[in-house]
């Protein structure tokens, strides 16, 4: 599989993600559910907190790719809903530490909404992954 960022600009680099990525020859293609920050039998965790709901997001996420055999290398979308745009900007280092070794950033965007599936949820994040 060959996988490159589409970046016709620059600014992007600081937000970690790309505008596009382009991806050829890939055998597998996996779409997970929206992840959030809950514990292995659903109840959330972090209420009210959400730098610390970001992490336990992404631990999640990590784990349904490793069922899947791969990692966030091979995540080429993530899809961010949250609740609160001032939470989630002074916890966006969170974020950074979990894609800034990764050679191609995912491509997506971030949605402001009112409400997500509990009421103790901040953020929800979706992905796509291909190998």
């Amino acid at each position: 599989m060959d996988m490159k960022a589409v970046n016709p600009w620059t600014w992007q680099d600081a937000f970690h993600f790309s505008h596009g990525v382009d991806v050829r020859g890939a055998g597998q293609l996996l779409f997970l559910a929206g992840q959030t920050s809950v514990n292995p039998d659903g109840s959330v965790l972090h209420p009210g907190d959400m730098a610390a709901q970001l992490d336990r997001v992404f631990d999640n996420l990590e784990t349904v790719l490793a069922q899947a055999g791969l990692t966030m290398a091979n995540v080429v979308r993530l899809n961010y809903y949250v609740t609160d745009m001032e939470a989630f900007a002074a916890a966006r280092a969170k974020v950074e530490a979990r894609l800034a070794s990764l050679a191609v950033k995912p491509s997506g965007c971030l949605l402001g909404v009112t409400r997500l599936s509990q009421p103790d949820l901040l953020v929800e994040i979706e992905a796509t992954a291909v190998a």
